[in-house]
C-alpha cells in the first residue's frame, strides 16, 4: 500500500516535556526531586486518563481540558497543587512555552524526509496552546503543511473527526495515510476512518534516537 499523508502527534512522539525542574518546591519550600518530580511530570503528559491529586470538583471538567486554555491552566495548575507541588505556576508557564519541548533526535529527519519525498505531514494534537513555535525554534515548522489543534477545532482524540479533518486538510484518503503518535487510546483511533496507526514509545529523548525515521521506512517513507 503506499503512503501519500503521514499525521503526527505532537507531545511524546515529536517533541517531549522536557522542562527545568531545580526550581520545583513542595509546599514547604523545598526541592521536589527524584521519584516524586518523575511522577509529577507523568501527571503533566499522560495522554488520557484522569491524574491523581485532581479537586473532585474539577473531575467533570478533565475531558475537556484541550479545549479551553483557560480551563487547560486551572485544572494542571490544580493538579500540582494536589501533587505537593508549591509553585505550580512556575512549571505550568514553562508546559505551555516553546522552550521546555525537547524535539527527538530523528524529528527533524523525519519531517524533512517526508517533505523530500512530497508526502504532506498535519500534525495533530489533543492540546490547549499553539504548538507552532516549538517547530520554529527547531527549524522544522517548514515541513508541517497543517497543524490540526483540539483548542482550536473544538474536538479531542480520539474523535474521529480530527483524524478525518487532517486527512481531508492534507488531500489525501485515510486509507493512503498513516498516524504515528504515542498513545494508542486516543492515536490508535484513526484506525476508525481506515488510518494506518504506528505507535512509539514516549522515552526520555535520549532512549529514542530513531522510532519516527524507522516507522516512516516500515511504509517506504525514507
Amino acid at each position: 500500500m503506499t503512503i501519500r499523508g503521514v499525521l503526527f502527534d505532537f507531545s511524546g512522539t515529536l517533541f517531549r516535556f522536557e522542562p527545568i525542574t531545580e526550581g520545583l518546591v513542595d509546599r514547604r519550600g523545598a526541592p521536589l526531586a527524584g521519584a516524586r518530580q518523575a511522577e509529577i511530570m507523568r501527571r503533566m503528559t499522560a495522554p488520557t486518563g484522569r491524574p491523581e491529586g485532581l479537586p473532585e470538583r474539577l473531575r467533570e471538567e478533565w475531558d475537556r481540558r484541550d479545549l479551553d486554555p483557560p480551563l487547560h491552566r486551572e485544572l494542571y495548575t490544580a493538579v500540582l497543587r494536589g501533587s505537593g507541588v508549591g509553585n505550580p505556576d512556575y512549571l505550568y508557564d514553562q508546559l505551555i512555552s516553546a522552550e521546555a519541548w525537547t524535539a527527538y533526535p530523528d524529528t527533524a529527519a523525519a519531517l524533512k524526509v517526508a517533505a523530500g519525498l512530497e508526502v504532506p505531514v498535519a500534525v495533530l494534537s489533543n492540546i490547549a496552546w499553539d504548538i507552532r513555535p516549538a517547530f520554529e525554534r527547531t527549524g522544522t515548522a517548514d515541513y508541517v503543511r497543517e497543524f490540526v489543534l483540539s483548542y482550536r477545532e473544538g474536538a479531542v482524540k480520539p474523535d474521529p473527526r480530527l483524524f478525518a479533518r487532517a486527512c481531508e486538510r492534507l488531500g489525501v484518503p485515510p486509507t493512503e495515510t498513516v498516524m504515528i503518535g504515542d498513545s494508542t487510546e486516543a492515536d490508535g483511533a484513526a484506525a476508525a476512518i481506515g488510518c494506518l496507526v504506528e505507535i512509539v514509545e514516549p522515552l526520555p529523548t535520549d532512549q529514542r534516537p530513531s522510532a519516527l525515521l524507522d516507522a516512516l521506512a516500515a511504509y517506504g517513507i525514507g
